[in-house]
This record gives C-alpha cells, sequence and structure tokens, in this order.
C-alpha cells in the first residue's frame, strides 16, 4: 500500500526554522513528481512547492528564497526546509505524490503536520 508521513510540523515564532519530512513506502518514489501542499484554516489546499523526478523544483511565490524542497530517494523521504517562518505559513502542510511524474496530479497524499507560527 501506498503510504507517506508527514513528520517535523510545530509552533515556532516568526522568523524561525522548520524541517518537515515526508517518509514515502509503497511506490516507485524516484520516478514521480513529489510536492508540498498546505491548508490554512478556511481556506484551500495551496500548492507550496514540488520536486520532479529530475530534481526540477517549483515554489509558489510566497514561499520561494525561504523554503527549500529536496529528497533523498535512498531513503525514500521528501524534505521541506522553511526559514524565515511567517505567521501566515501557519497551516496542516501535506506531502503528496504523482506516480506519473508530471507535476499536476497528485493522488496520493499524507495525514498532514500542523505548522504554526506565532507572531
Amino acid at each position: 500500500d501506498v503510504q507517506l508521513v508527514e513528520s517535523g510540523g510545530g509552533l515556532v515564532q516568526a522568523g524561525g526554522s522548520l524541517r518537515l519530512s515526508c517518509a514515502a513506502s509503497g511506490f516507485t518514489y524516484s520516478s514521480c513528481c513529489m510536492s508540498w501542499y498546505r491548508q490554512a484554516p478556511g481556506k484551500e489546499h495551496e500548492l507550496v512547492s514540488s520536486i520532479s523526478s529530475d530534481g526540477s523544483t517549483y515554489y509558489a511565490d510566497s514561499v520561494r528564497g525561504r523554503f527549500t524542497i529536496s529528497k533523498d530517494n535512498a531513503k525514500n523521504t521528501l524534505y521541506l526546509q522553511m526559514n524565515s517562518l511567517k505567521p501566515e505559513d501557519t497551516g496542516v502542510y501535506y506531502c503528496a505524490a504523482d506516480h506519473g511524474g508530471s507535476c499536476t496530479e497528485f493522488n496520493d497524499w499524507g495525514q498532514g503536520t500542523q505548522v504554526t507560527v506565532s507572531s
């Protein structure tokens, strides 16, 4: 079975940093496009960042320059390094997988990890 398990969320003050991890299993991780989404209270899911099988990355304008996505294919693990956090970064962060590799259809999702940034 496909499993995506996020960890690393928590409460941090504005300006602080967190590193999220997503452990993947049950599928060929290296050929997928992987992404991080977030959902703030009362808002829709927002694509934060993605990384394709060849390492190409995408960042939302709101996080570019502050967040860094990376992956370790040997460990089947996706990361999101978040620096200079702002209160508006608060939300539940999910990792998702696009098994086709196109970075357009993320069909498998983790359970999410809460990130709260206090002002």
